[in-house]
């Protein structure tokens, strides 16, 4: 009799591995102090007088800090964020987000406005991480593996159905499904009339 309420398997979880959120801070801001210096250079080329290449620094100075500042601030949240839920996932693209943000909205000095910012960076990032975390399409998991996870992904990910196998190449050759044995005594039998038993492992 069929069961009238099938066992669902529930997916399981991948292990979590905790992050060097310091370390990942220290990068963010190497990468938005770098973001910073561009667009300062931006806004120096911008100018109506010239004010002289050392401006990008003395002038716009503020520019890169607040950028280094963003950009550590979303890293080490995001992955301090991590490791306190134990989560690798969107949220703490989140909470990363609204931080960098706020830190963006701090230069105003208002509340409404660095929760603005803050809000605003959150839905900015959450849909980019939510849709991929690419310009140029979802990226294959498989890529952000280590040369052993990604084997076993790939392994996992390529495995057939016994059941297809089965039925596109056959039993034999290596292949033997539940039930081999008894079917290969049956042909055996009727092809050639010789009824073949099991050899025991322990006599009685």
């Amino acid at each position: 009799m069929a069961n009238p309420r099938p066992i669902t398997v529930q997916p399981e979880e991948p292990h979590f591995h905790q992050k060097n959120a310091i370390k990942s801070g220290v990068r963010g801001g190497l990468a938005g102090a770098t973001a910073g210096l561009f667009a300062a250079a931006i806004q120096n080329s911008l100018a109506k007088r010239n004010i002289g290449s050392w401006a990008v620094l003395t002038k716009h100075g503020n520019t890169i800090a607040t950028y280094a500042v963003m950009g550590t601030t979303f890293k080490f949240t995001t992955d301090a964020a991590a490791n306190l839920r134990e989560k690798d996932d969107t949220l703490n693209t989140t909470i990363g987000a609204f931080f960098a943000g706020a830190t963006l909205g701090l230069r105003a000095g208002r509340i409404p406005r660095i929760l603005g910012f803050g809000a605003l960076f959150s839905v900015v990032f959450t849909a980019f991480e939510y849709t991929g975390g690419s310009l140029r399409g979802g990226e294959n998991r498989a890529n952000n593996l280590d040369e052993y996870e990604r084997k076993e992904f790939m392994r996992l990910n390529r495995r057939r159905p016994m059941e297809e196998t089965v039925a596109e190449l056959g039993e034999g050759r290596g292949i033997r499904p539940p039930g081999y044995e008894e079917r290969r005594r049956e042909r055996l039998k009727e092809k050639f009339g010789v009824e073949i038993n099991p050899v025991k492992a322990t006599a009685d």
